[in-house]
């Protein structure tokens, strides 16, 4: 008890010194937490992939579509549970800063796939009846203010025009890495339209979602479906649904190799300066650490007494930098919009915060009480402070 005391009263001897380490181990902690969440939110799509679902696309570019009678004959592949179908639209509403990404799908099976985006039978029924309707995410949603059977226009920029939507659903994310701020419609209706404007492009799609019956055998039928289209006009490359979201995320590899190392350096930062605290506070007390050796107290206690301080320091920038996160991570995830939809601290990163937080406190002591141990107590009182 009277260790543990000392140590109290020592680490806050210095209040201002204290106050700004602590304050420093706080802002480093919640800069780590936060890149890390970066980090998570880049991959969400990743993780939110099923492994039962493939994607098939023209294997040259995603520009280039595929025709629509691709459908029947990737449905009779051996293997194929479901075949749905959809082109990105890239509707602009009102204004081009407010980007949301929008799709025209085969209401009844791209939904009947995805069963992550989770709608009310009456909701669901009165989308497929309509085809004008859409489906909006729910964070979509409330963002724009838009209430069922709200009619909402978007201006087109891919297929050009003014497209008018009537809105019939509102979806919510089965799991909490699903995202919300999708935009689906009839892709009939996208097709009508450009019968009548533009036939060349009328009844193609950009990618078809193909259900598999057993994840254990989706190698195969992708291989399978790429076979019966090759040497065709329009070949194809089939690939998981995780291959297909890696594939974006490589193109930003170096941006996340980026984060990562910056988030390192982090740590690096609250190790050096706890130990520039430590260092200090040891050089500071040399004579005090003398005296303690001459009333008795062994190498063991004077080494608890340092490493005590150094760790009570780092864990309770801990324990607030934990407290601090979910708010700092609710107002940057705001701030970044649209960039990053799903934006949810994963609550395993405060392990990493004990674990950083022990790991520097450890280290920072280490050299002073090394030195602490080893001064003798003639030349620790002969010490100017």
């Amino acid at each position: 008890m009277f260790i543990l005391k000392l140590v109290l009263r020592n680490t806050f001897r210095h209040t201002l010194r204290t106050s700004l380490t602590i304050l420093s181990i706080i802002i480093a902690l919640v800069a780590f937490g936060l890149l890390r969440t970066v980090i998570n939110s880049w991959y969400a799509g990743v993780d939110a992939s099923s492994a039962s679902r493939l994607v098939t696309r023209n294997a040259i570019s995603l520009m280039f579509p595929l025709p629509l009678s691709y459908r029947d004959k990737i449905r009779a592949v051996d293997g194929v549970k479901t075949v749905s179908y959809g082109n990105w639209f890239g509707g602009i509403y009102k204004d081009r800063k407010n980007f949301f990404a929008n799709f025209a799908v085969d209401p009844k099976t791209y939904f009947q796939l995805n069963n992550e985006f989770m709608l009310t039978p009456e909701e669901h029924d009165a989308f497929i009846r309509d085809r004008k309707g859409f489906v909006a995410g729910r964070k979509l949603a409330k963002k724009f203010g838009w209430k069922i059977g709200d009619s909402v226009p978007l201006e087109g920029t891919i297929f050009p025009g003014s497209w008018e939507f009537v809105l019939r659903g509102i979806y919510k994310g089965k799991e909490k890495n699903t995202d919300e701020s999708l935009f689906f419609f009839h892709w009939e209706y996208l097709n009508e339209t450009l019968r009548k404007t533009m036939p060349l492009r009328a009844d193609k799609v950009g990618f078809y979602m193909v259900g598999v019956k057993d994840p254990a055998r989706a190698v195969d039928v992708t291989v399978a479906i790429d076979r019966i289209f090759k040497n065709s006009l329009a070949e194809t490359l089939t690939e998981t649904e995780k291959a297909f979201q890696l594939s974006f995320i490589s193109m930003s590899e170096a941006v996340i190799i980026a984060i990562r190392l910056v988030s390192l350096v982090v740590i690096i930062i609250i190790m050096a300066v706890a130990a520039n605290t430590m260092a200090m506070t040891v050089r500071e007390r040399t004579r005090e650490y003398a005296v303690f050796k001459t009333l008795g107290f062994g190498a063991f206690r004077i080494t608890a007494m340092i490493f005590g301080e150094s760790l009570l320091i780092t864990m309770t920038g801990c324990v607030l930098g934990i407290v601090l996160t979910y708010p700092a991570a609710g107002a940057f995830g705001r701030a970044l919009g649209d960039y990053f939809p799903i934006f949810v601290v994963d609550n395993n990163i405060f392990t990493v915060y004990v674990g950083a937080s022990l790991l520097v406190g450890v280290t920072a002591a280490v050299l002073p009480a090394w030195k602490a141990i080893r001064i003798t107590i003639a030349e620790g009182l002969r010490r100017i402070e």
